[in-house]
C-alpha cells in the first residue's frame, strides 16, 4: 500500500504564521508538523509516500523533507493542487497516476497522532475504511452517524452539523481502494455549501454501495490547523517527551 499525504490549502486560519510559510512546515513541539503523519504512515509499514501540497510556499517542502529518508521514507513524490481551496477530494485526485491502481492510505497534513494504524494496513483488502474518535467539539469535523442496531456500521456522515447526530469524528485518516478516484469524479463541489470537492461525499459513496468499515482511533489525536489545537498538539508531545526523559533517567 502506498501513503498519500495532503498538505495543501492555505492555512488561513492561522494568520500570520503562515504568511511565512505552508501550515504544515509549523512547529508542532520539536518537529515540523508534518513529520507527524509521515511518521504515522512509515510506523504502518508505508514508505512509499507522496506529498501533495499548494499555495505560495510549496518549494518550503524540499528544504525540509528532502528525498524523505531520514524519516523512513523509501520513495517520496510531490504533487501540486493548482486550486488550493479546491477540497481534499480534490487534492486526493492527484494522487491517481501516483496510485497506479492499487490502495492508498491517506491522512491529512495537519494530523497529529501516536495512534497505531499498521492493523488495519495490514488487513485491508477493498472498499475504505476510516477511523473515528469521540471528541467534544464534533461540529468542526465530519461526524458518523453510527447504527444503533449494528455499532459496526456507519448509515452516514455529514460534513461539520451544526447538530451532530454523534460525537464521533471522523479523524482525518483513511484507508481506500482505487474506486475513490472513480468517486471522486461523481462530487458535486456545492455537495456541502462549500465549492469544494468534500471527501465527506467520497465516503457517502462508499456507504451508499456498503463499502465502508470504521475503528476507532486508539491515542491521541488532533488537527493542528487552529491556534488551539496547533497549542494542544504541541502540549500533548512535550508532556509525553517529558515523561520519557523521566523514565529514561
Amino acid at each position: 500500500m502506498k501513503g498519500v499525504v495532503l498538505a495543501g490549502g492555505l492555512g488561513t486560519r492561522l494568520y500570520p504564521l503562515t504568511h511565512v510559510t505552508n501550515k504544515h512546515l509549523l512547529p508542532v513541539y520539536d518537529k515540523p508538523m508534518i513529520f507527524y503523519p509521515i511518521d504515522t504512515l512509515v510506523k504502518a509499514g508505508i514508505t512509499d509516500i507522496l506529498i501533495v501540497t499548494s499555495g505560495p510556499h510549496v518549494g518550503h517542502f524540499l528544504g525540509v523533507l528532502k528525498n524523505g529518508k531520514e524519516l523512513g521514507v523509501k520513495h517520496l513524490e510531490y504533487a501540486y493542487q493548482e486550486t488550493p481551496d479546491g477540497g481534499i477530494a480534490d487534492a486526493l485526485a492527484l494522487a491517481k497516476d501516483f496510485a497506479d491502481g492499487g490502495p492508498i492510505a491517506v491522512i491529512l497534513g495537519d494530523n497529529t497522532t501516536d495512534a497505531d494504524i499498521s492493523e488495519a494496513v495490514a488487513n485491508f483488502k477493498e472498499g475504505a475504511f476510516v477511523f473515528l474518535q469521540e471528541v467534544q467539539d464534533p461540529e468542526r469535523f465530519g461526524v458518523a452517524e453510527i447504527d444503533p442496531n449494528d455499532t459496526t456500521r456507519i448509515i452516514g456522515i455529514e460534513e461539520k452539523p451544526q447538530n451532530p447526530k454523534s460525537n464521533y469524528a471522523v479523524a482525518g485518516v483513511y484507508l481506500y481502494d482505487n474506486a475513490v478516484f472513480d468517486y471522486i469524479a461523481q462530487c458535486d463541489p456545492g455537495y456541502a455549501g462549500r465549492n469544494e470537492l468534500e471527501i465527506t461525499q467520497v465516503n457517502n459513496f462508499y456507504i451508499e454501495a456498503g463499502q465502508l468499515r470504521w475503528h476507532e482511533l486508539k491515542g491521541f489525536w488532533s488537527d493542528a490547523g487552529t491556534f488551539e489545537s496547533l497549542h494542544a498538539s504541541s502540549r500533548y508531545y512535550a508532556d509525553k517527551a517529558a515523561a520519557m526523559a523521566s523514565v529514561e533517567s
